[in-house]
């Protein structure tokens, strides 16, 4: 898309060269690349388990290498349900609890209710109890007082 000016290659760190350019003068950049120095050049050590694997994925027409992405995508999938279901079962026990809070909120009410009422007709019959209590020993001692005389 834009034409490239100027390419410097300068050798960098452990046998790699950064490549730097310079875009057409819109203004746009590309981004640095590194790139190995050369066939001999330094570098990390990587061990051939790693080196084998790396060049059969490396061809993207390789049975094995579609066998590979296939999986990969099959266990991408995978995941993503249990992550999903996972979700779904949690947003699921939110929802019950929620019902269940609002139930036992609303027996919390009724049976406060329940013992305000209690408590008020206890309170009634106690002191019902003492004034026929009190009217009976003034009643008593009426009598007494009139059988004395």
């Amino acid at each position: 898309m834009s034409k490239i000016l100027q390419q410097n290659g300068t050798p960098g760190v452990n046998g790699i060269s950064v490549i730097h350019t310079q875009a057409h003068a819109s203004g746009l950049q590309q981004v640095p690349q590194l790139v190995p120095a050369g066939p001999g050049g330094g570098g990390k050590a990587v061990p051939p388990s790693k080196q084998s694997k790396k060049s059969s994925h490396m061809d993207g027409n390789s049975d094995e290498y579609s066998q590979c992405r296939e999986r990969n995508n099959m266990a991408l999938k995978n995941s993503q349900l249990k992550s999903r279901q996972k979700a779904q079962d949690t947003l699921q026990r939110v929802n019950q609890l929620k019902e269940e809070n609002e139930r036992l909120e609303a027996k919390i009410k009724l049976l406060t209710k329940e013992l305000s009422v209690l408590k008020d007709l206890f309170l009634e019959h106690a002191h019902n109890l003492a004034d026929n209590v009190q009217s009976s020993s003034t009643e008593n001692m009426t009598n007494f007082d009139n059988a004395g005389q």
